[in-house]
């Protein structure tokens, strides 16, 4: 699956995969915590650099808008002095939440990449499709889909065994 319509779409590359992977990592590291898994990444396309990464941690951090695209974004900011991200691409385990989703347009992300849809709680390609509001402050390139599965049953896994 590729992007909203109103986002722009763009083709999942490789190294979609590989950071990926980092980005998974991290959301496995949130469930040790306790936290739901998901984990983000902020990347530069052009050198490959991993500016930022994050996970979910409302509830170790006591903050509700600790999502993990919420802590690497913060983080990409505080290292590029800037809290414009332009040119950098996003990567998430989860399609993003509306907090999430107005975080992005506003630090002027790229690029989206995200694993599993959130049909409850994302805001990209389920729920409002915040990048396709007109009152969208900028509107970054949006592929899904990337190891979707592998997020899934990461979060599913997480949510039966605290059930149960």
């Amino acid at each position: 699956m590729t992007g909203g319509a109103g986002a722009g779409s763009v083709r999942i590359v490789d190294h979609d995969h590989r950071t990926m992977r980092i980005a998974l990592d991290a959301a496995q590291a949130a469930a040790e915590r306790g936290e739901t898994p998901v984990g983000a990444v902020v990347v530069d396309p052009e050198s490959g650099e991993i500016v930022a990464v994050g996970s979910n941690s409302p509830i170790g951090s006591h903050d509700p808008t600790a999502h993990a695209e919420i802590v690497a974004l913060r983080e990409a900011a505080r290292k590029r002095g800037n809290y414009r991200l332009t040119g950098l691409t996003l990567v998430v385990t989860l399609e993003p939440c509306a907090m999430c989703a107005g975080a992005i347009s506003h630090a002027r992300i790229a690029r989206l990449v995200f694993g599993a849809e959130d049909p409850k709680g994302g805001a990209v390609v389920n729920g409002p499709r915040f990048f396709e509001q007109p009152t969208c402050h900028s509107r970054p390139l949006v592929a899904g889909g990337v190891l979707a599965d592998e997020s899934s049953v990461m979060l599913k896994t997480f949510f039966r065994e605290r059930r149960g």
